[in-house]
């Protein structure tokens, strides 16, 4: 599906100012969108949005179909009249670059509960509607959450035996002894689709389109494994047999092993891939198109012992991926899908890229490692393509100019005809006039921001997923320069008749 010639920029939620040491889809959110439309911007990519687990990574979360409760603004609780103004001024953090994690939660979780609990004292009808069309996951994915919060979080393969094997008296048992606990669960589930719903609506408003994320792995500590174990590569304790990963490449000399089990295809395509049907089908309902991360898992995948310390030993498997996207389109029809065919890329894997018509992605940190023919230098980009300055994997392009050898700063220079003074404008420019139809860059590059602003640093675990903005730092940005880059390369958003 081929995109209008657009641009935009890549930031998650919870990177947004808010005084509740976390973003959120509050007022700064449409703030934000605000900045977009202002400056000729039509693309607002995101993260995945569900809840978080391992290393606060949204990419290592609960469930692939749930949201994430702690992006829930406040300030939106208090005009429903579900918190009060009190409330939430005592559960204010201070407003830093970075986010505590551990302090957050704390002070969120009391808020959500309170809210919760006034909200059941006189319920909305629609939340019996919202339940009713997420039956097919939401009521694992609830109970799943209150008894790992019981278990500290402690892996479900770990749990006892009855919920292990999710014996039918043990589950039952719990939805009555956790009731409250449970509603409280599908309450956060149904606010946060409610204040996102808005957020999207305001974007739109805006003539701005959301791109969303999906990982193709999803966590082994999961509902979706634990409610779904027929489809994993687990034994019949739950624990993992093989794993998914990626052998060496830029981001790291042992490759990454990510941990997460691998799919019993087989089963998934015996079963007309209705478990995928569903995931996919809820993120359309939530986003205007969808990034799919490591899209190249979906023609092979690197299939490693869950024995093994690091992906260096491994095996590509064969995916069924054409039959999984024909039948995607079969259900859904022609899907706006965006192809994350970094890494070790195949024919095969661009075969089935260009099978679908999804563009792939071209990252201009990668572009001058090489001679001119590097795929990622502009003058050998495809239109159907996506062009990134970098990735949320990747360093800002400043702190990637000034940790380069060189030879790449060399060559980048010579390309862009520049003294290397301002590379981040430098790769807005490259990228905004080139012929890819889409062009979207990290926040952090409009505003020049450092390595220690970085998301995330592929295969450490540690200070990743904490970066947030001020409010100055949003208005400070040179807005007259963004747009005059959007509007000389035509990537104005079309007006809406």
């Amino acid at each position: 599906m081929r995109f209008p010639r657009s641009c935009g920029s890549l930031v998650h939620p919870t990177s947004f100012p808010s005084p509740y040491g976390l973003g959120d889809l509050g007022y700064e959110a449409e703030t934000f969108i605000d900045f977009l439309a202002d400056t000729g911007q039509s693309i607002w990519q995101v993260l995945p949005l569900a809840p978080v687990g391992h290393g606060n990574s949204p990419y290592a979360s609960f469930s692939a179909f749930a949201g994430n409760p702690y992006l829930i603004s406040p300030d939106k609780l208090v005009g429903k009249g579900l918190i009060t103004q009190q409330e939430a001024a005592e559960a204010r953090l201070p407003l830093t670059t970075s986010i505590e994690f551990d302090e957050v939660f704390r002070v969120k979780k009391d808020l959500l509960v309170k809210a919760a609990d006034r909200f059941f004292e006189n319920p909305d009808p629609e939340l019996e509607k919202f339940q009713a069309e997420n039956d097919n996951w939401l009521p694992d994915y609830v109970l799943f959450r209150v008894h790992s919060i019981e278990e500290n979080f402690r892996p479900w393969n770990e749990w006892e035996e009855g919920w292990v094997k999710r014996k039918k008296s043990v589950l039952k048992n719990a939805r009555q002894s956790h009731k409250k606990e449970i509603q409280r669960q599908i309450w956060m589930q149904y606010e946060f689709h409610n204040q996102w719903a808005d957020l999207r609506d305001y974007a739109h408003s805006k003539n701005v389109r959301v791109i969303g994320d999906i990982p193709i792995f999803v966590s082994h500590n999961s509902a979706d494994v634990w409610a779904n174990p027929q489809y994993f590569e687990i034994d019949e304790q739950g624990n993992r047999q093989f794993v998914a990963g990626v052998p060496p490449d830029y981001f790291s000399e042992t490759g990454q092993l990510w941990g997460n089990p691998l799919y019993k295809w087989d089963k998934l395509e015996k079963d007309g891939f209705s478990w995928w049907i569903d995931r996919f089908n809820k993120m359309f309902e939530l986003f205007d198109a969808i990034r799919v991360d490591h899209f190249r898992g979906f023609e092979s995948c690197w299939k490693v012992s869950a024995k093994e310390k690091t992906a260096e030993k491994g095996s590509w498997e064969k995916i069924p991926g054409e039959n999984l996207f024909k039948r995607i389109q079969k259900e859904l029809g022609e899907v706006p899908i965006i192809a994350e065919d970094l890494g070790l890329i195949t024919a095969d894997v661009e075969k089935l890229r260009d099978q679908f018509n999804f563009p792939g992605m071209k990252i201009l940190q990668f572009a001058f490692g090489s001679d001119y023919g590097n795929a990622f230098l502009p003058h050998n980009y495809h239109p159907n393509s996506v062009v990134y300055s970098g990735t949320h994997d990747n360093d800002t392009t400043l702190g990637w100019y000034h940790t380069s050898p060189e030879a790449e700063k060399h060559r980048m220079r010579e390309y862009t005809r520049s003294d290397g003074a301002e590379p981040n404008w430098e790769f807005i420019r490259l990228g905004l006039l080139s012929v890819a139809d889409q062009a979207i860059f990290p926040l952090q590059d409009f505003m020049g921001l450092a390595s220690d602003s970085r998301m995330n640093t592929p295969g450490t675990v540690g200070e990743n997923w904490d970066w947030r903005y001020t409010p100055d730092m949003l208005e400070n940005i040179d807005r007259n320069r963004i747009r005059h880059l959007i509007t000389m390369s035509n990537r104005l958003p079309v007006s809406k008749s």
